[in-house]
């Protein structure tokens, strides 16, 4: 059984996010969701407040076949915007990273990498790190 199709709010992005507000935009999905920092309720995937988090929070399909616990990279994101408001990566996440596929200068973990204060960001997830067989949730796929 497949979970309902979660409509998200309109986020207005031809203005910077509001004071306190952090906005992530999820790519190539288009999906941006915006909240209060420090207020999303934490998911049990990922770090409190990673992108791992915040995309469970809002039905955004990111695949971590360990559960978010830092032991797979399927979760591997690239960081195009806001990387100085991601927590640093620490060394288990690097020794991680080291067997990931496509790895890049913005690759981060999405269980790892913790949003540390308000502001925009932008994550790409690559379309080659989607695992289409998963159990409980659609892959998301874009037609190009």
């Amino acid at each position: 059984m497949s979970e309902p199709e979660i409509t998200l709010p309109e986020v207005d992005l031809s203005q910077p996010p509001a004071e306190n507000i952090v906005r992530v935009t999820f790519q190539p999905e288009g999906k941006t969701v915006e909240f209060p920092f420090d207020t999303l309720p934490y998911d049990g995937h990922g770090l409190p407040m990673s992108i791992l988090d915040v995309a469970e929070n809002y039905h955004i399909f990111l695949d971590h076949a360990c559960g978010g616990v830092c032991a797979c990279t399927t979760c591997h994101i690239h960081v195009k915007a806001g990387a100085t408001g991601l927590s640093e990566a620490e060394d288990l996440e690097l020794d991680r990273m080291d067997t990931a596929p496509g790895l890049q200068l913005n690759s981060r973990l999405g269980c790892q990498a913790v949003i540390e204060k308000p502001g925009a960001y932008v994550v790409e997830i690559p379309s080659w790190n989607k695992n289409y067989v998963q159990e409980g949730k659609p892959a998301a796929v874009v037609k190009k």
